[in-house]
């Protein structure tokens, strides 16, 4: 028994020291220079290849799925953030075009007062549209200003383009505004309107007897046969009557025709204003007599 334990050793340290030689052998001859391998050494590395590309395939898939994952998710916040910034970008814009509208409603606005001053030396009141009447019978407008801004009846209302209409009623802090539109010849509070052309004001005159509303057109009428006016011109209010401060621009004459009778001449006109969405309007004031002659 003992024997054969012996034996079994022996046998085992020969085959341990075998197998080193032979280890010792392979590395020695895989260090040397060879041109090619040997078939075990090929067959070991085509079969360790063709194992290893089962594990790589899914390997560069899991890491190409986090990596797209995470340039997803970079995509994803760089355009919450462009959709921020062009939100951002259309809401200055709207203000930008907003701001930039006003600023030249504003300076034609002045504009306008300037040289309006520079003509006649009339005060203008800024005063905000509040509300509108659309009453058949009562048409008329309330404004912001009242006896408390120096507001009275019977100043003339008007915008940088035309005559608007004139002041009615007034409140300390509101007054009421009829418009021209309303101008009916047989109303009892009739009060018609003197004018002439602009340019050539100490030769045509006539008289705003009423308004069209079917062709949105005033009528004037008592115009001199002899009268150079002409379709074209610009009618202005003339002063003449101490209702309507003279200068103040109407419209423009579009026709022109013989009156009923054949002795005078009756002619329509086109309004300067428009009526529609009114948000601002000047109230004239004229300088008392006593300011003037100072």
């Amino acid at each position: 028994m003992i024997e054969l334990f012996k034996l079994m050793r022996n046998k085992r340290m020969f085959m341990l020291m075998i197998g080193f030689i032979l280890f010792i052998a392979v590395i020695g001859f895989s260090l040397s220079d060879r041109k090619e391998l040997t078939w075990p050494e090929k067959f070991i590395k085509d079969t360790s290849a063709y194992v290893q590309q089962w594990f790589y395939k899914p390997a560069g898939s899991i890491a190409g799925f986090f990596e797209d994952v995470s340039e997803l998710r970079l995509l994803y916040e760089e355009n919450e953030q462009l959709r921020i910034t062009a939100a951002a970008y259309a809401r200055e814009k709207v203000n930008y075009n907003f701001v930039q509208k006003e600023n030249e409603r504003l300076k034609e606005a002045l504009s306008f007062t300037e040289r309006q001053k520079q003509m006649y030396n009339y005060n203008y009141l800024i005063a905000q549209v509040v509300s509108v009447s659309n009453d058949a019978n009562n048409r008329s407008m309330n404004i912001n200003l009242g006896s408390k801004n120096g507001i009275k009846p019977n100043m003339a209302v008007t915008t940088i383009d035309g005559l608007i209409g004139l002041v009615d009623s007034v409140t300390p802090y509101t007054a009421t505004v009829t418009p021209i539109t309303e101008l009916d010849e047989s109303s009892p509070t009739f009060n018609s309107i003197a004018v002439t052309v602009m340019g050539r004001e100490d030769r045509s005159f006539g008289i705003l007897s009423s308004y069209n509303t079917e062709t949105q057109r005033l009528l004037m009428t008592k115009i001199a046969e002899i009268d150079p006016m002409t379709v074209g011109d610009t009618v202005i209010t003339s002063g003449l009557g101490n209702v309507y401060p003279r200068g103040l621009v109407i419209g423009r004459v579009e026709t022109k025709q013989v009156g009923d009778f054949g002795l005078t001449y009756t002619a329509t006109i086109d309004l300067a204003a428009s009526f529609d969405h009114l948000t601002e309007v000047f109230v004239v004031e004229v300088p008392a007599l006593e300011d003037v002659k100072e």
